[in-house]
């Protein structure tokens, strides 16, 4: 694999709503989509860019916007594109994290370091001088964090896409920062399932989208892809409830998995010509594979 460079480019923050900004990944693939929330007295980042370089960039920027005000940093997950550049902030900002994502970062993060550092020099050399820096407030289930007028609330997923997926509200604009539970067909809108990671579930996947679609937010900031409204929750609640019907289907019936994906690869295909990440169906299908209840 040699992807582009995962450049994050902070010229390009827009101010979505009130207070409110999004430094874009401009459809390049492990760019993710960045927040920067403001209130009175503090701002909240939300997410860094792949390694230490681009979180300097993003660190800039925040201070530009935030003014002195107190800083924090969280992350909606581990993986690279969205933590791996958290040391940057240990000196400026508090960082919070759910115990289940300091937990998948001591566990997972060096693997996943090495991990990415294989998909050529473009990424690897943004994965320079990374180090894994500790959390100042680690949560069980929901934390909520005062910016001054402007409270956040963090919510812990639990088991999705990672362990220690995390969501994050700002109620007063009905706006909810998703990581990549949803992401967006410009950069991929079949659902990753990560590789070889036993933590991943489908199953408790859709559960969490539905707990977003009940909680009425109508500004949706994807973890990669153009920020959207609820119809993107929509779109990824029925493309999951689709595949588990297939999968658990054909499992009742006695097939193997290898029969399955050769079914069910192209009805998804077929439902969703547009849409791009084809290799993550395959992935999708084992992992509800997994789930399934009578196995």
């Amino acid at each position: 694999m040699n992807a582009p460079a995962p450049i994050v480019k902070p010229e390009l923050t827009k101010e979505i709503a009130k207070g409110l900004y999004v430094i874009p990944d401009q459809g390049v693939p492990l760019v993710p989509n960045i927040g920067i929330v403001e209130g009175a007295t503090g701002v909240l980042v939300i997410d860094t860019g792949m390694g230490p370089k681009n979180a300097a960039m993003v660190l800039a920027k925040v201070e530009e916007i935030s003014k002195g005000k107190e800083l924090f940093l969280t992350t909606t997950h581990f993986h690279p594109e969205h933590n791996f550049g958290s040391s940057i902030f240990t000196e400026r900002a508090k960082i919070l994290l759910n115990k289940d994502q300091v937990t998948d970062l001591k566990v997972k993060g060096p693997g996943y370091l090495e991990f990415f550092r294989s998909f050529g020099d473009s990424v690897s050399s943004e994965l320079e001088n990374v180090t894994f820096a500790e959390p100042d407030i680690v949560y069980d289930n929901e934390y909520v964090l005062d910016l001054g007028g402007r409270k956040v609330t963090m919510h812990a997923t639990g088991q999705a896409h990672t362990l220690g997926d995390q969501v994050i509200r700002i109620p007063d604009l009905a706006a909810v920062f998703c990581g990549d539970l949803i992401e967006e067909s410009q950069f991929s809108i079949f659902p990753w399932f990560p590789p070889e990671d036993v933590d991943v579930s489908g199953t408790k996947w859709i559960a969490v989208v539905e707990s977003l679609l009940k909680a009425g937010d109508n500004l949706v900031i994807p973890g990669h892809g153009r920020v959207s409204n609820r119809d993107l929750l929509v779109q990824v609640h029925e493309y999951l409830m689709f595949l588990q019907a297939e999968v658990w289907t054909r499992l009742k019936s006695g097939m193997s998995v290898e029969q399955i994906e050769a079914e069910v690869i192209p009805l998804a295909k077929k439902r969703h010509p547009d849409w791009v990440g084809e290799e993550w169906i395959e992935k999708g299908i084992q992992c509800f594979c997994h789930d399934f209840p009578g196995k």
